[in-house]
Parts: C-alpha cells; structure tokens; sequence
C-alpha cells in the first residue's frame, strides 16, 4: 500500500531498536502501550519481550492454592472447622442432604415392603419360623456390613462398594424387622409405622429450624446408649410389663433425640460438628438405624400395652 501512493516502503526496525531520546515514536513507529516515550529498559530486568527479556532463570511461578485434604475438610478439631470448602458452599450443602434423603427413601421403601410381607403374608411366616438358620444369616450380614460402613472410609466412600454394603445391610436389616414385627398383631405393627412417621417428620422439622446445636451432645448420648444397654440385660433377669415399659420408653426417647443429633449432623453450618458431603452413606445409615429403632421400641410399647 505505501508503494502505490507514492512513499517508499518502511522497512522494520532492527533487532533490539530502541529510539534514541529524541522521542518515540519516530520514522512511523506506534506507540507502544505502557512505556513511556524513550523508555529503554536494561537487558535481562524482567520486563517481558522484545523488552529484555526474561530474567535469569525465567519467570517465578504463581502461588499455589492449597485446600485441606478431604479427610480433615469437616473435623472441627483441625482448625477448618464448619467454615471449610464441603459446607460453605450451600448448593454443596443442599446436594448432599438431597442425596442422603433420597438414600434414606429407597431404604425405608425396601424395609416397608418386606415388614408388610412378613405382617400379612402368613406363608412367609411359617416358613421363616421353620427355617431359623435365615435369621441367623441375615443377623451375620448385617453385622457384618454395619461394622464395614462404619469402619473402613474407603469403603463407604466409593461407589459402587458403598452401595453394595448399603444394600446388602438394608435387606438384612429389613429381614430381621420383618421377623421381629411378625410377632405382633397387624393394627399395632400398622399403629408403630404411623406413629414412627409423625415422629420423624416433626423432629426433622424441629432440627431443621431451632437454634439449639444437639451435635454438641455426641458423648452423652453415647454414655445414654451404653446404659440403656445395661438396662436392658438387668431387664432380661427380672422380666415384666412395667420393666419393659420403661426400658421401651427410655429407648424410644433416646433414638428421638439421635434423629435430631443425625439430622443437624448432616445439616452442617452453624453447627459446632458436620458429616463431611463425601459421607452421604454414612449419614443415611445413621438416620435409617434411629428410625429402625425408634420403631422397634414403640412397638414394643405397644405390644407391652396390649391387654
């Protein structure tokens, strides 16, 4: 373009041209942006090419980010406490209570169809009472599976291995019920589900909304759990309906407040302790067992009540 209107082509300027101080720019060079007019900078000060070029040994590297490993994300003793990464985040918080109660559902969903198979099918009855080794079996798995969810992370951390423990736990656990309600008339099996439902739900909304932290409360309500356990082998030496009574209230309220403790557990914010969001089986498997026994212990009432 500069040939055909008449002016002689510009040829570039050399390697390592800078403008002398009579200004820049000269002889049709733009300006450069960011170094004033006859900046000059000295070679290898950092600037970055064609202005000297890199310092010696290259660029320093940006500071790494760093967070907590997993393990520590949600333990309020390592310093991060609830003001970590897994429970700040409130989408992360409400994904991972929508996970645990989606869990919860097909577990309860699992455990009411075969408690309703063993209430109203009698053939199932009289065959499970001709063949007690199925207790037995299903008492091992279930054992077997609690202890592994409860002691191996890695286990209950990883699909799909978390899920198969779960499941197989489930089904022993829905089996040993399904034995333990068969026992029972069929109105004070159906009158224990209802009642177990409005408990539930009530405490869930009660732990959803009241200031009260119950995660502060963990040892006392193991030290609870420990002595309802001596209670009920005493019970055992000196059976009887008054004995059972109280020993089937005092169960039915502990677990009560278990739900409320597991509830803001997995809640996490404000609360003093959390369930890390990579333990969404864990804390279904807390909140299944205290609605399992919660249920047990009223129906255990109920029976007790029976005239």
């Amino acid at each position: 373009m500069w040939q055909s209107s008449g002016y002689p082509q510009q040829a570039p300027p050399p390697a390592g041209f800078f403008p002398g101080g009579g200004g820049y720019p000269q002889g049709g060079y733009p300006q450069q942006p960011g170094y004033p007019p006859g900046f000059q900078p000295p070679p290898g000060s950092g600037y970055p090419p064609p202005y000297g070029g890199a310092p010696p040994g290259g660029f320093p590297a940006p500071p790494a980010f760093h967070l907590p490993p997993p393990s520590d994300m949600n333990n309020a003793e390592n310093g991060y406490g609830n003001a970590d990464f897994g429970f700040s985040d409130k989408s992360i918080r409400m994904g991972f209570i929508r996970k645990v109660y989606g869990i919860l559902m097909c577990q309860i969903g699992v455990t009411v169809a075969i408690v309703a198979l063993f209430t109203f099918h009698q053939g199932t009855q009289i065959y499970v009472r001709q063949h007690p080794g199925l207790w037995w079996i299903a008492l091992i798995f279930m054992f077997a599976t609690m202890i592994t969810l409860a002691c191996c992370g890695d286990v209950r951390r990883k699909a799909p291995m978390n899920f198969i423990c779960l499941g197989i736990f489930t089904l022993a656990e829905s089996f040993l019920l399904g034995c333990a309600t068969s026992m029972y008339r069929k109105e004070e099996v159906f009158y224990a589900a209802l009642i177990t439902f409005v408990v539930t739900v009530a405490l869930t909304i009660f732990a959803f909304q009241t200031k009260i932290d119950f995660t502060a409360i963990g040892g006392i309500l193991f030290v609870a759990v420990v002595i309802l356990m001596v209670f009920g082998i005493i019970c055992l030496f000196f059976p009887g309906k008054t004995m059972i009574l109280v020993y089937s209230s005092l169960g039915a309220l502990l677990f009560s407040v278990y739900i409320v403790y597991d509830t803001q557990m997995m809640m996490g914010g404000d609360h003093k302790y959390s369930i890390s969001p990579e333990e969404y089986v864990f804390a279904s498997l807390n909140l299944y067992m205290d609605i399992v026994n919660l249920f047990l212990y009223i129906l255990t009432i109920l029976g007790a009540s029976r005239d």
